[in-house]
C-alpha cells in the first residue's frame, strides 16, 4: 500500500512516516512545512510541498502516487491560538479536512486515519476516560478535531471510507534527537526553556483535588502514537467498508505535574531548583487520564514507553536542537 501523510514532516507526523516505512508501508509525505522541516523526511521518501487546502494538488498528488490511503496528522494545534483566531482554526482543520476527503473520494481513495486529540472531551470528571465520555471540547482546537471525526463518520457513511479516529492524550519523547518536538508548547520542553534561561520551572496551580494538589494527565511516547498509526492502518486494510473506529491512545496511567516535573529536574541534573507555583490556567482539568482497552481490543496495541524514556530522550532531542 501506499500511505499519503500529510504533516508529515512536522514532530508527530515524521515518527508516523518513520513507523509506517520500518514496518514495509510506501510512503508519500504531503506537507506546507510551515511548522514542519524536510529535514525529517527520510531519504528515499517523496514529499510533496503543498496545503491540504489546496483540491489540485491533493488530487493530482493521490492519482500521481497511486495512494491507497491516508493518514491525517496536517493541523494547526495551539489551544490559545485558536481561541484568539478560531476562523483560522476551522479553515485550517476542517474545510482542509473536507478538502482532503473530497479529494479521496475524487481519486478513489478509501482509507484515512486521523489525528484527533483528547482536546474534544474538555474537562471530563472521570478517572478514566473512554471513547464514550461524552465529548465537550473547550477551545476550537478541540471543537475542529471532534467536527473532524464527525465528518470523516458521515464520509465514511456515505461514500463507504474506511476510518480510524486517533485521540492522542499528552506526547512527549523522540525516537531520535533529530525528530524531537522544536516547539516549547507542552510541558516538558517548556520545563526545558525555562531551565536553560535559568528560571525555575512553572507549576500552574497545586490546589486541584489530586494527591499532590497538581494537575493530572496521561502522557504517552511519541512513539507509541507513531506504532498505533501503523497499527491502525493495517487494522483498516482488512476492514469491512464504512468501518468507523475512535480510538484515545493513552497508557491508561495518571502521572501529576508536580510528578513530571521534579523528574525532568532530576534528568538534567538540576534538582537544585524549585518549581514556582502560580496561578490556574483557565480551563485545565484536573485528572485527565485514558482507558486505553478499546485501542488494545480493536488493534492489538499498547504502550511500550515509560515517564523516563519519554523524558530522557526529549531532553537528549533538545540538547541537540539548542546545543
Amino acid at each position: 500500500m501506499n500511505w499519503l501523510v500529510t504533516g508529515g514532516a512536522g514532530y508527530i507526523g515524521a515518527h508516523v512516516v518513520r513507523a509506517l516505512t520500518e514496518g514495509g508501508e510506501s510512503v508519500v509525505v504531503y506537507d506546507d512545512l510551515s511548522t514542519g522541516s524536510a529535514d525529517r523526511v527520510p531519504d528515499g521518501v517523496p514529499l510533496v510541498v503543498g496545503t491540504v487546502l489546496d483540491a489540485e494538488l491533493l488530487e493530482r498528488t493521490l492519482r500521481d502516487h497511486d495512494v491507497s490511503g491516508v493518514v491525517h496528522i496536517a493541523a494547526k494545534k495551539q489551544v490559545g491560538e485558536s481561541v484568539e483566531r478560531p476562523l483560522y482554526y476551522y479553515r485550517e482543520n476542517v474545510t482542509g479536512l473536507q478538502t482532503l476527503l473530497a479529494a479521496m473520494t475524487a481519486t478513489g481513495v478509501d482509507r484515512i486515519v486521523f489525528s484527533s486529540s483528547a482536546a474534544v472531551y474538555g474537562m471530563p470528571d472521570v478517572d478514566l476516560v473512554t471513547e464514550d465520555t461524552p465529548c465537550v471540547p473547550m477551545s476550537p482546537y478541540g471543537e475542529t478535531k471532534l467536527v473532524g471525526e464527525w465528518l470523516i463518520a458521515a464520509a465514511a457513511r456515505a461514500h463507504g471510507l474506511k476510518a480510524a479516529a486517533l485521540r492522542y492524550f499528552n506526547v512527549a519523547g523522540a525516537a531520535t534527537p533529530e525528530l524531537s518536538d522544536s516547539g516549547a508548547f507542552n510541558l516538558v520542553p517548556m520545563v526545558f526553556e525555562r531551565l536553560e534561561a535559568g528560571r525555575a520551572p512553572l507549576i500552574f496551580g497545586d490546589d486541584y483535588a489530586t494527591p499532590d494538589g497538581t494537575c493530572v494527565r496521561d502522557y504517552i511516547h511519541v512513539q507509541d502514537i507513531a506504532s498505533a498509526h501503523l497499527a491502525a492502518a493495517r487494522r483498516l486494510a482488512d476492514a469491512p467498508e464504512g468501518t468507523s473506529l475512535v480510538l484515545n491512545i493513552g497508557r491508561g496511567e495518571g502521572s501529576s505535574v508536580r510528578e513530571m516535573v521534579d523528574l525532568i529536574l532530576k534528568t538534567t541534573g538540576r534538582e537544585d531548583i524549585a518549581p514556582e507555583v502560580t496561578d490556574r490556567r483557565p480551563g485545565d482539568p484536573a485528572r485527565v487520564v485514558a482507558s486505553a482497552d478499546r485501542i488494545r481490543a480493536e488493534l492489538g496495541w499498547s504502550a511500550r514507553h515509560g515517564l523516563t524514556d519519554m523524558i530522557e530522550s526529549a531532553w537528549q532531542g533538545w540538547r541537540h536542537r539548542h546545543g
